[in-house]
């Protein structure tokens, strides 16, 4: 069985890597047809695409009265978002620079949004209440985001093909968009039941499963995409794929989660890890953020380094 989980591993990994490869120039030529941001319809489209891995685990451990791994998974997923992901980006592109003003204002909600569930439940629940909370939150910032048109679109140059073949390309770019979704969603539950089985074979605990494997498992997709979008050079698409990502999976998702079935945390120690370094992380990506409109080399290994750091003391409490 363990060599089974292993080939189920590497080509979850391979249907990864052929995803994102095409979602990156799709999602752009779809920006340009609708005249939209980049940012914004990596924010919406990928990121409400990318989330659903995260909305699936979330309402089947709620149905299966387990909502606490739920939980955990959105911690360790966010954690890399703001870390990892954001880092190896970075790198890639020597600074991702941030001079729009709506870019730096979502980055304020999703901080925002991805510590209030922290708050929410220091009294040990989680409640339905909780959950409408989260959720409101998340359609305030929409109406917000689309309150102001030049908030979310962008006039394109140089467009030279007739309205039909662009509407056509438009079509077909949408369904390389649900193919590639698809793609995402397969390899994704791939990478995380064999990450799960592993959990199970060694004996680690649920809270250590949810932050650290199944975590880094609903990662991975939006991960790679940022990282195909850095190598073609649209850090719009980066900082909006992954703050959306976060935003929307502790908000929208874990609002829903919440209601479907109430998250109870009886013993806080498995998750104290995980609620330090969401924290840390977050504020350190905002205070780059929003100082110097760029986040830069050193910054990015800086992150990089709180990710090693979070995975290290993961690994050794859970032993």
């Amino acid at each position: 069985m363990l060599w089974l989980y292993i080939l189920i591993f590497i080509i979850s990994c391979i249907l990864l890597t052929l995803a994102g490869e095409r979602l990156v120039s799709s999602l752009m030529r779809i920006a340009r047809f609708l005249g939209w941001r980049e940012f914004v319809v990596s924010f919406f489209i990928m990121s409400f695409a990318a989330s659903l891995p995260e909305l699936f685990i979330g309402i089947t451990s709620a149905l299966q009265g387990i909502p606490q791994l739920s939980f955990g998974n959105i911690i360790g997923a966010s954690v890399i978002h703001y870390t990892l992901a954001i880092a190896i980006c970075a790198l890639i592109l020597k600074g991702i620079d941030v001079e729009s003003r709506t870019v730096r204002a979502t980055s304020l909600f999703t901080v925002v949004a991805s510590i209030l569930p922290l708050l929410l439940i220091l009294d040990g629940i989680l409640s339905r209440a909780d959950g409408i909370l989260l959720i409101l939150s998340f359609f305030f910032y929409i109406s917000w985001l689309f309150s102001k048109q030049e908030r979310f679109t962008r006039i394109y140059d140089g467009l030279a093909l007739s309205y039909l073949k662009e509407f056509r390309t438009f079509l077909k770019d949408i369904g390389i968009l649900i193919l590639g979704t698809i793609l995402l969603l397969l390899s994704s539950w791939g990478i995380i039941e064999s990450a799960t089985s592993f959990a199970e074979i060694i004996g680690v605990p649920l809270a250590f499963v949810g932050i650290l494997i199944v975590g880094l498992g609903t990662a991975l997709p939006e991960t790679y995409f940022s990282i195909k979008a850095a190598q073609k050079g649209q850090s719009w698409i980066i900082l909006g794929n992954l703050m959306g990502c976060t935003a929307i999976t502790a908000s929208l998702v874990l609002g829903i989660v919440a209601i479907i079935y109430p998250i109870r945390i009886f013993n806080f120690s498995p998750f104290i890890i995980g609620f330090s370094f969401l924290i840390l992380s977050a504020i350190f990506f905002l205070f780059f953020i929003r100082t110097g409109k760029k986040i830069t080399k050193k910054e990015a290994i800086f992150l990089l380094s709180v990710y090693i750091i979070f995975v290290l003391f993961q690994i050794l409490f859970a032993s």
